[in-house]
């Protein structure tokens, strides 16, 4: 396990609610596991999510994203892999909203010696609710 700095930023566009940008930098684990590379780091007040844990798996063309902990909810989790649609359900302090996501683009070129960064462009639509388009960067530092 390698411990590495990490910043990220992220942009979200949506009709709704207009856009909004946010950057952090923050401490994070590097680690592989059964052929994935995996990025852990603790979100802060900052995200929007204190005290919860986020973990990327990065394999091949894909990007997994689950949260763990307080205020991460129930079954937060996001596969990114371009052109695919993933369904799930994101938890809210109100209950469970089902969640679509279509990523149009994901690169990493994340390597072991902890260098290079994530890409992710995709659309997100809670129930009809909320739909937008977000864009995030996490460069290992």
């Amino acid at each position: 396990m390698k411990e590495v700095m990490v910043r990220i930023k992220s942009m979200q566009v949506s009709r709704e609610a207009g856009s909004d940008e946010m950057e952090f930098v923050t401490e994070a684990k590097l680690y592989k596991r059964n052929g994935a590379l995996y990025l852990l780091y603790e979100e802060s007040e900052f995200s929007g999510m204190p005290g919860c844990r986020t973990r990327l798996r990065l394999r091949d063309d894909e990007v997994q994203m689950k949260r763990f902990g307080e205020g991460a909810g129930i079954g937060n989790e996001l596969r990114f892999k371009k052109g695919s649609r993933y369904t799930g359900l994101y938890e809210t302090p109100f209950g469970p909203i089902e969640m679509e996501v279509l990523t149009n683009d994901v690169a990493s070129t994340i390597s072991e010696e902890g260098t290079g960064q994530v890409d992710i462009d995709y659309e997100v639509s809670l129930k009809g609710l909320l739909e937008g388009r977000n864009r995030m960067n996490i460069t290992l530092m």
